[in-house]
């Protein structure tokens, strides 16, 4: 796959207050073991506007096993993509990464030179973008997207490039015969199975799944999310996959990190966030989404709106949307700490630094569970 845009070989360092720098990184030491297939650590990404310089991800650190579905799920926003999209490096100015790293298999992917980027981009990592109708080439045939992808990082004939294409197409349940059809003639949940078999032409060990089930009704997004599951058991890949809907995601993912205002708020398993949610934007969150069992609750979402990440809030960035923040978290970072095995989460709730008055009031009300 051709390359977009890539930054610098190194992430460019830029002025910003040392004490923010030191207070926010305190908090994201989870989920940075050189084991793993990919390992974020500390990522930062800075959108430069003329008004100032924008943290969309903020000393973000997590990390992927091979065979792991892992989750990051948010609001609009909350920085997934951009981070998704700092790990292939096809950010487009005016984003600037700078801080952190990204290993893949123990290699850096910021030292990477042009030659060896581009070869790391769909032969180690694919990505399956937001829009399937924008991911998608409008004056080329499906089959071509397919077979250009691999004919640009594999020596193989075209005929060989495109008997390939046509079983990836039916591996993801497309008919072989739409080859030559152009994507305004498939239907939208079959323009997302061809970027998902553009995505699998290499045979990737990771594959980035950025909203693969957008503007689709719930029957197509099962079926697809089905798919994509079996698939993955079938051939072994590790899956990154981001969302706004964390029902969808607990169904489908081992891991998850929930983020807000481009910093991870919490980290779990998915069966340990769906029984036992901490902190109040994630039961925001799983409270915005109907249950199809159990007794029937109103849907209570969440108060407000994401904050202007020009200017972020100060101390905790989610106590202006908070029912239960007190003074002090307007002033102090929260750390991203471990409060039972495996599940870490940034809340004052959860620091016995923090004046904690009102928590047996908040532990009756049944916002937080400890």
């Amino acid at each position: 796959m051709a390359s977009r845009v890539t930054t610098s070989n190194s992430p460019t360092t830029l002025p910003r207050s040392s004490a923010v720098l030191t207070d926010r990184r305190e908090r994201s030491a989870v989920g940075t073991a050189q084991g793993g297939l990919l390992s974020i650590e500390n990522l930062t990404v800075e959108y430069l506007t003329a008004h100032g310089s924008v943290v969309a991800v903020d000393n973000v650190s997590f990390a992927i096993s091979p065979g792991e579905v892992f989750g990051l799920a948010g609001e609009s926003g909350s920085g997934k993509s951009t981070a998704a999209h700092a790990i292939l490096r096809v950010l487009n100015p005016p984003a600037v990464i700078s801080g952190g790293r990204v290993r893949f298999r123990g290699r850096d992917v910021f030292e990477m030179p042009d030659d060896e980027l581009e070869q790391f981009r769909w032969r180690d990592v694919s990505m399956v973008f937001q829009s399937a109708m924008n991911a998608l080439n409008p004056v080329l045939s499906i089959g071509d997207q397919i077979t250009d992808t691999i004919l640009a990082h594999e020596k193989v004939s075209r005929r060989e490039a495109t008997e390939r294409a046509a079983e990836l197409l039916t591996t993801v349940g497309i008919d072989s015969g739409r080859l030559r059809s152009y994507p305004h003639e498939l239907s939208g949940g079959m323009r997302q199975r061809a970027v998902i078999a553009t995505a699998l032409a290499l045979n990737p060990p990771l594959m980035i799944m950025d909203e693969p089930t957008t503007a689709l009704d719930v029957v197509v997004q099962q079926e697809i999310m089905n798919q994509i599951v079996e698939l993955k058991d079938r051939l072994g890949f590790s899956i990154l996959f981001i969302t706004l809907d964390v029902s969808l995601m607990v169904e489908f993912s081992d891991g998850i990190a929930i983020m807000y205002a481009g910093e991870i708020v919490e980290t779990a398993s998915a069966r340990d966030l769906f029984d036992d949610p901490l902190h109040p934007y994630t039961q925001g969150l799983m409270a915005s989404f109907p249950s199809v069992t159990g007794e029937k609750r109103p849907l209570t979402g969440i108060p407000g709106s994401p904050p202007d990440m020009l200017r972020p809030p100060s101390g905790c960035r989610f106590h202006p949307r908070c029912a239960y923040a007190q003074p002090p978290f307007t002033r102090i970072v929260p750390k991203l700490r471990e409060v039972k095995p495996g599940h870490h989460v940034a809340c004052h709730l959860y620091d016995p630094a923090v004046d904690g008055s009102r928590l047996g009031e908040i532990v009756e009300k049944g916002w937080v569970h400890v």
